[in-house]
């Protein structure tokens, strides 16, 4: 069977964020996995700092144990001593006790009001955890929450601007969503700290202006393609700034830069010769 690439990626992105928590705080275990699509229960499927192969492909449902217990309350939970807490169910006392494990913290990752995932970072001592491991832990959470949030939006644009329309010679309104796909996910780059992610999600847009191959007389650079693709989409150059993290004086000089390039005098005519030398869609 396939891997499904998007649950690779979640889980790629989870094992960056427990090698992160562990940096962060000195824990010497953290662990995690995803939820089951169509499933109540999280799989167990990143260790980082285990001993023993006790908690791997552990299925943990939800309301059960701590991990259940803060999915399904969609909040941090976390207790000193694990195996005698009044605070949790013991269903998975027995694979937790292998792996010596004794003060935990679990952290579901909560995506459009949906748990998605959870992470846990533990002890072999039972002593409290502190607020600092405690934040660091939400903090990763937090990481994996965005990287999923931005992975799920580039997903859905892409579904948009490539859809049926398209594929039948999208034109009129059609065309158009499909150059506001192109200036949403040019504008969702820069948010991605995963140069890999990034990349990725550069390519998808440049399958989006596949048809007409970029001048190779006119070189433009990625930010000056930003900047045009949002001014395509009818933004200011303080929105522009806004969507791309920058002032609106530095949007100004990579339009003034691209304009010099395409041979143009006005933003208009900069998007006019964008589009022909193939730059945008």
């Amino acid at each position: 069977m396939t891997a499904d690439p998007t649950s690779t990626g979640d889980a790629v992105e989870i094992r960056g964020a427990l090698a992160r928590l562990r940096c962060a705080t000195g824990l010497p275990v953290a662990f995690g996995g995803l939820v089951e699509p169509g499933r109540r229960q999280v799989r167990i499927s990143e260790l980082s700092g285990t001993a023993t192969p006790a908690l791997s492909a552990l299925a943990v449902t939800s309301g059960f144990g701590l991990g259940g217990k803060a999915a399904a309350l969609a909040r941090p939970c976390a207790v000193t001593d694990y195996s005698v807490s009044r605070q949790i169910s013991h269903e998975y006392d027995v694979p937790v006790a292998a792996e010596g494990l004794r003060s935990v913290v679990a952290v579901p990752v909560v995506v459009r009001r949906r748990v998605r995932a959870v992470l846990y970072g533990a002890l072999r001592a039972a002593q409290p955890l502190g607020d600092r491991t405690l934040g660091a832990a939400v903090q990763a959470a937090r990481d994996v929450e965005q990287a999923l949030v931005v992975r799920e939006e580039a997903a859905e644009l892409m579904a948009a601007a490539t859809g049926p329309e398209r594929a039948a010679g999208a034109s009129g309104a059609a065309w158009e969503q499909v150059r506001e796909a192109h200036a949403a996910l040019r504008a969702l780059a820069p948010r991605i700290a995963d140069p890999a992610l990034r990349a990725e999600l550069l390519q998808a847009c440049a399958l989006l202006t596949a048809e007409t191959a970029p001048s190779v007389t006119v070189r433009l650079t990625p930010r000056e393609v930003d900047v045009l693709a949002c001014v395509a989409a009818g933004a200011t150059n303080g929105v522009t700034g806004e969507r791309l993290g920058v002032t609106a004086e530095t949007v100004k000089a990579y339009l003034r830069s691209a304009m010099r390039k395409l041979g143009v005098r006005t933003r208009g005519q900069a998007v006019v010769a964008a589009r022909r030398t193939g730059w945008l869609p």
